[in-house]
């Protein structure tokens, strides 16, 4: 069984939010993803999420965009 020294270290990784750690954590993910669901629906889940990172950082990262945006689809101060 492993020593506490190890899990100590896990946690203040994680903590600290180490690259390495975050780095496992996503391809270990991903493996389950693509055991799961194959390699063309894991690329495709990928993409989809590549796109919905791209539009929130474009398009919803400033609030005053949003509001912009949703009053371009709903009547303006319906949705607030």
């Amino acid at each position: 069984m492993p020593s506490p020294n190890i899990f100590q270290h896990i946690k203040q990784s994680l903590q600290r939010g180490s690259p390495g750690v975050i780095g496992a954590i996503v391809g270990f993910v991903l493996a389950l993803i693509w055991v799961r669901f194959g390699f063309f629906r894991l690329l495709f889940i990928l993409v989809l999420t590549a796109l919905g990172y791209y539009l929130g950082i474009r398009y919803f990262s400033d609030r005053e965009t949003v509001r912009r945006w949703l009053d371009k689809i709903f009547p303006p101060g319906k949705f607030r």
